[in-house]
């Protein structure tokens, strides 16, 4: 039999890590995360085609592929590594009882409840991971065709991909249903 205080600590602890484990607005924390990789996007760096060409001939010549750098795995790989990692900079603010955004924090220190603040992040950058898991092949071959620029990664990525947010009036709301069967497309 469960002691009451057993009982108390284990709904203690699970109502704290209900916390870390749940993000209400998917449209939001989305939001947050396409920040980042606009962030990402436009912090690039123009660089040259990568030369595959390794390999001579029988006579002396380099054969293999000269490929485009914005066309490349390589470039994908880059824009999306550690951008979960980055996502733990991020905590929620609440501006209203109703309404709340994710931020990026540039001191941890200056937050009045830094172990909920933490959580939260925890939370966003979980949230992350599995945003990337569902969309990654699409996303990645979005990039690579040209298709994601610096201004509409919140529109590829929230909207048209995972659906987490819908285009409303001119701005973007969250939909409410995690269960996307039918959106009025055929």
């Amino acid at each position: 039999m469960i002691s009451s205080s057993m009982l108390i600590k284990l709904l203690l602890i699970l109502s704290i890590s209900s916390v870390a484990f749940s993000v209400d607005d998917k449209c939001a924390a989305c939001n947050a995360v396409a920040e980042e990789l606009e962030r990402g996007l436009s912090n690039e760096k123009p660089r040259n085609h990568l030369d595959m060409r390794h390999r001579l001939d029988s006579t002396g010549q380099r054969r293999g592929k000269l490929i485009d750098y914005r066309v490349s795995e390589l470039r994908v790989v880059e824009l999306l590594e550690g951008l979960c990692e980055k996502m733990q900079d991020y905590t929620l603010q609440k501006l209203e009882p109703t309404r709340q955004e994710w931020i990026k924090v540039d001191n941890w220190d200056n937050l009045t409840n830094k172990q909920e603040a933490r959580a939260y992040s925890k939370d966003i950058s979980t949230y992350c991971g599995r945003l990337l898991e569902e969309t990654e092949d699409e996303f990645a071959e979005l990039i690579k065709n040209g298709s994601v620029k610096v201004g509409d990664v919140s529109k590829v990525l929230c909207q048209d991909l995972s659906k987490h947010c819908s285009k409303t009036g001119g701005s973007y709301e969250d939909d409410g249903d995690d269960d996307d069967e039918s959106d009025g497309e055929l």
